[in-house]
């Protein structure tokens, strides 16, 4: 298995319903049952849906699910609303409908709300009970280190927006560097969404429009690879300009590791930060970070 494969595997959380996707149930559905039967599927993570369309993703899939019980079910991460407690429940219902001798065909066993304030965080992961792991974004542009404490002291993860659909959207490279510093202090995972579509640090058009705006985008690549380094030791200021790394060539995969300005990291630090660092990073393309690679002559 190569160094790449280790770093990405099963990070892609596909969020084809949200923007600038935006596709239907049975588009993002039917999409997500083709990804996990290609060749690709190794990178492929959680469906990402509302809970409140639950009942709308079930009968979405009804007719793609793998035979139950399954050992290799679909997994869904699953957004909670205003009403925490009742889609907690919907999600518990899921389970129990497919519930079999081992696992059922699909299971949600994530679920992923916001906490702006140390008693929001608090309040939302009393309700989450022991068979779902709980996400909770938290917002980075001041110190997110007390949000981050919460968050351990409660056995949740902790997740970040990296970007949007237009260019204020997205937030500065030190705040970043800041909330996985807190997340690895405090031996929190977390998670990314939003903005992640391409490997490499660069200017892209935010949405798929013909006359999408423009902006400065984070590379997954380049946020897996600080989350993997810092574990390992570097520090901010390189962690900074890791983060804003655009050269191609300035990065090299092999089989045992990878190598940055000449630092080199190998197969188990890589492991390690997957494990204990970051977990994935929710995209509404699959094949766009796939194909982004595959023309870097990544994969």
């Amino acid at each position: 298995m190569s160094a790449l494969r280790s770093l990405l595997r099963g990070s892609i959380d596909y969020a084809g319903l949200f923007p600038p996707a935006g596709l239907d149930m049975a588009a993002a559905v039917a999409n997500y049952a083709s990804y996990r039967d290609g060749a690709d599927a190794w990178a492929l993570g959680r469906f990402v849906a509302p809970a409140s369309r639950i009942g709308e993703f079930e009968s979405a899939a009804a007719g793609l699910l793998p035979p139950s019980p399954s050992p290799a079910p679909w997994r869904v991460a699953a957004l909670i609303g205003a009403n925490p407690a009742a889609d907690i429940r919907v999600l518990g219902e899921l389970n129990c409908r497919h519930a079999a001798d081992g696992e059922g065909a699909v299971t949600a066993d994530v679920v992923e709300g916001k906490g702006d304030s140390v008693e929001a965080v608090e309040r939302l992961l009393r309700l989450v009970p022991p068979y779902l792991q709980a996400y909770v974004e938290i917002p980075i542009t001041a110190d997110p280190a007390p949000l981050v404490a919460a968050i351990a002291r409660a056995g949740g993860r902790a997740k970040v927006r990296t970007g949007g659909i237009t260019p204020d959207s997205f937030p500065a490279a030190g705040d970043i560097v800041r909330f996985i510093r807190s997340c690895l202090s405090a031996k929190v995972p977390f998670k990314a969404t939003a903005g992640l579509h391409h490997p490499l640090r660069a200017e892209y058009r935010l949405t798929y429009e013909p006359d999408s705006v423009r902006g400065t985008m984070f590379g997954f690549l380049n946020l897996f690879l600080v989350a993997a380094y810092m574990a390992d030791g570097l520090d901010d200021r390189e962690a900074g300009r890791l983060l804003e790394e655009r050269d191609r060539d300035s990065i090299r995969f092999d089989d045992t590791g990878v190598e940055w300005s000449g630092r080199r990291l190998g197969l188990e630090a890589i492991r390690r930060s997957r494990e204990d660092g970051i977990a994935s990073f929710g995209s509404c393309s699959f094949l766009e970070p796939i194909g982004d690679l595959q023309s870097l002559g990544l994969l």
